[in-house]
């Protein structure tokens, strides 16, 4: 019954007060009006207000107060006071009362007032709230609310106006937002506050009190899961990490706090605090056995982190696989993620069809488990491992990607060294990197990771880090005889014979007829050398005589091995190769192209006659300047390379270049005289080139299955392809050339190979860069449509990232030419 009166005079009172305000224009009543609310929420001494009314005001009518000051904001009786007095009447009443109906009060009037005075003095007070801590007040009035009063709809309203308070503002105020209100500066503002919370809660504990994490965490999730847990963890992660080096309360509240988080945020909580903390030792301490409790956390730390995505740094690797490793409940689910990586980096489908960085990503993490294993367990996990190795490594070596081969290789090493196999280890040879040396490092401990200093102790005293300029380190001297320096030969000059010649007994022969003999017959490894160093040059001095013996020397040179070792012998023999070819254009390359598909060859001599008839098209389509010195002692250097391996940047260089040379430029007049043209020698004989290496490919032989094992070759055959059809822009047979390579890759278009799937839509560049406009209209008109839609499949879902730039390139090609074509094909017409 009391309780009642009570109500009933506080709701009496703020009427009464509501009135005074609104009617009264004595400055003395508006300002006892003022003061009257005011007592309410100022709990201090001397104030005549009960708790219970103090209660009620605040749960009934604290709202409805400030509502009133904000609709009356620009109200006469408000004028009339002082700065001063506004501040200490009409301010206070925002800063002092329940800080949760504060917040959503002031985020109402600045989303609905226009831009005004008002709309400022609104801004202003929400500036000062968050200044003077209101919001570590507000989430520390949930902390001892251990059942929440309020509805759940108030609370999600007051959860969204926290975690998004910058962009609510950024809306409304741009472009005069206040630097507060930034993301910037905004979220370590609440992270700080949060942290508040947190102090306070940590206290209340150790006096009995008891607390709840709940609003904290949700306010934790969201501010996450909104994308600012990189701001709001750079504040957080290095507090909580030194709170909870040797504080038992500290890292229950962490654990409580991290329990609480609504599992549809735990994903980006954990991922943000990861990559914070600065190792597993402070991860351990701050989410303590989450991954035990929690199967949402469980998830993301063993699976997500580590095979689905694929963007963290080593360290962050690193940070998760020793905190499972550093607990003996936790290990477990080191062997469980053991047995899930080896399984995925094993896995053929996996390689073929995932991004290489997402292979190496996984190689990273099977070295670091590997690494973290006991002895026991490693024995206990030797088969699977060695099963893992075995057909891992044939899987890589089996990839047309020198990256991923090379992961092949380094994995199987570092892993037969891990496993001892009797004292047999493996060894390869390839070229190491950036990424080998890394992958190789990973099986070391990191000594870069020092043990976490105890807070406030530093890591080095001052005499390490201000090392005296007095001391200096003493070195041994070297004891020296001084009867030896007198018969040194130190102090003479050596003689200069940089530039000697070495004497040969042999002499460079001067006829292509006597290289060939030499080639065929001799055993001397200095005659057959220099032979090999004069051929090109003969040949291209005397296009008579290499003519009559062509076909034979290409036979010879094509069958050639390097018996002897000599300098620079591949580039030799094919540069020879391609002089010939170029000289005797048609028997050669009938010649080559006849023996691809025979048998009996090696996938490397078939490699060599698709990488000699493209150098020998490339230097046929150039202009013919009359120059006929020898191309060899450097390498040839050709616009389009003739297969682009790892590296397309090459190819893709031309393709932008053709694409600028189709764009119209407006201009005063031409900077410098056209070229005078010359006639192709390459378009006469494109078919030559082209057409019968498009013979027999579905045609397995005994040692060569080009649409199956074969891969490599595949996609050495296609780029080989596109650079013919490339160089025939212009040609008239390349309409057919064109229509002819469509028809080819189409049934190779979704081939697991990234290579081939290279090398396929560089082909199609080639063909929408070569082929006239109107023939792409008239010869490929049943086609165009299903090859734009699987072009915008693969720009869209390819995982190789220089396939969905080069589908990319072909679409923009395509379009260009339809849009030429369709354009000029619109002729005037004259009205009847």
């Amino acid at each position: 019954m009391a309780s009642d009166l009570a109500n009933a005079d506080v709701r009496l009172t703020v009427a009464q007060n509501f009135r005074t305000l609104a009617s009264s224009t004595d400055e003395k009543d508006i300002i006892a009006a003022l003061q009257t609310l005011l007592s309410f929420v100022n709990d201090g001494p001397g104030t005549t207000v009960t708790s219970a009314q103090r209660s009620e005001f605040n749960k009934a009518h604290y709202t409805r107060t400030l509502q009133f000051l904000v609709s009356n904001i620009q109200a006469d009786w408000l004028k009339k006071l002082s700065a001063g007095q506004r501040a200490e009447l009409w301010d206070s009443l925002f800063l002092k009362g329940p800080p949760e109906q504060t917040l959503l009060v002031l985020m109402e009037a600045i989303g609905e007032l226009r831009p005004s005075g008002s709309l400022d003095r609104i801004v202003n007070i929400t500036e000062r709230f968050l200044q003077s801590g209101r919001l570590a007040d507000l989430l520390w009035a949930y902390c001892l609310q251990t059942s929440f009063s309020d509805s759940v709809q108030l609370r999600e309203t007051l959860l969204s106006r926290i975690c998004a308070l910058p962009d609510l503002t950024a809306n409304k105020l741009h472009p005069n937002n206040r630097p507060l209100f930034s993301p910037q500066q905004y979220y370590p503002l609440l992270a700080k506050e949060m942290l508040t919370a947190l102090e306070r809660t940590c206290q209340a504990l150790r006096d009995g009190t008891n607390c709840s994490l709940m609003f904290v965490a949700q306010t934790f999730g969201k501010v996450c899961i909104q994308g600012h847990s990189d701001a709001i963890m750079a504040s957080m992660a290095p507090h909580l990490s030194a709170c909870t080096f040797n504080d038992m309360v500290w890292q229950r509240v962490c654990w409580k706090l991290l329990e609480n988080v609504p599992q549809r945020w735990m994903e980006s909580v954990l991922t943000g605090l990861v990559q914070a903390v600065h190792g597993p030792d402070a991860l351990g301490r701050i989410i303590g056995n989450l991954v035990l409790t929690n199967k949402t956390a469980q998830f993301v730390i063993t699976h997500k982190v580590l095979l689905l995505q694929y963007k963290y740094k080593t360290q962050v690797l690193r940070t998760i696989l020793s905190y499972l490793a550093a607990d003996r409940d936790r290990r477990p689910l080191l062997i469980q993620v053991l047995r899930s990586v080896s399984q995925a980096w094993a896995n053929p489908s996996a390689i073929k069809h995932t991004p290489v960085e997402q292979q190496f990503y996984v190689s990273k993490a099977l070295l670091l488990s590997v690494s973290l294993l006991k002895d026991s367990e490693l024995q206990e996990l030797r088969s699977e491992l060695l099963q893992c190795m075995l057909g891992g490594m044939q899987s890589h070596l089996d990839s047309s990607v020198v990256r991923i081969r090379n992961m092949g290789m380094v994995v199987g090493e570092c892993l037969s060294s891990r496993m001892d196999f009797g004292g047999i280890k493996l060894k390869f040879e390839y070229e190491q990197d950036e990424e080998t040396r890394e992958l190789l490092f990973l099986m070391n401990p990191d000594p870069c990771e020092e043990s976490e200093p105890e807070p406030g102790i530093g890591v080095c005293s001052s005499e390490e880090s201000d090392p005296s300029p007095q001391k200096e380190s003493s070195q041994p001297k070297l004891k020296t005889d001084p009867e030896s320096e007198l018969d040194s030969d130190d102090d003479l000059t050596p003689y200069d014979m940089s530039e000697d010649v070495k004497m040969s007994k042999a002499s460079q022969p001067r006829y292509l007829r006597d290289c060939l003999e030499i080639l065929l017959s001799s055993a001397d490894p200095e005659r057959v050398e220099l032979s090999l160093r004069a051929a090109e040059g003969l040949v291209r001095k005397n296009s008579f005589a290499a003519k009559e013996i062509s076909v034979q020397m290409t036979k010879v040179l094509l069958h050639m091995e390097d018996k002897y070792s000599i300098d620079g012998f591949l580039n030799l023999r094919q540069a020879t190769m391609v002089a010939l070819t170029v000289t005797d254009c048609l028997p050669v390359t009938q010649y080559l192209t006849s023996e691809f598909y025979s048998l009996n060859y090696s996938l490397r001599q078939r490699l060599d006659i698709l990488e000699v008839l493209a150098l020998a098209a490339q230097e046929l389509s150039k202009p013919d300047a009359g120059d006929k010195t020898p191309l060899m002692n450097s390498v040839p250097s050709t616009e389009i390379s003739p297969y682009p391996g790892d590296n397309p940047v090459h190819w893709r260089q031309v393709v932008e270049k053709r694409i600028q040379s189709k764009t119209k430029y407006i201009s005063k007049g031409a900077s410098q005289p056209a070229p005078k043209g010359t006639r192709s020698r390459y378009a006469a004989v494109a078919g030559y080139f082209f057409f019968p290496l498009l013979r027999n490919y579905d045609k397995p032989q005994v040692t060569f299955d080009l649409l199956g094992s074969d891969h490599l070759v595949l996609g050495r055959l296609i780029h080989t392809l596109g650079i013919f059809m490339h160089l025939a822009v212009n040609a008239p047979i390349a309409a057919q050339m064109g229509c002819a390579l469509l028809d080819f890759i189409w049934t190779v278009r979704y081939h697991t190979d990234q290579m081939v799937r290279r090398g396929i839509l560089f082909a199609v560049c080639s063909v929408f860069l070569s082929m006239p406009s109107h023939s792409l209209l008239v010869d490929l008109s049943d086609q165009l449509f299903e090859t734009r839609t699987w072009l915008a499949d693969v720009a869209e879902s390819d995982p190789d990232a220089d396939c969905r730039s080069l589908a990319v390139q072909s679409l923009v090609l395509l379009d260009e030419s339809l849009k030429k074509q369709l354009q000029g094909s619109k002729q005037p017409s004259l009205d009847s």
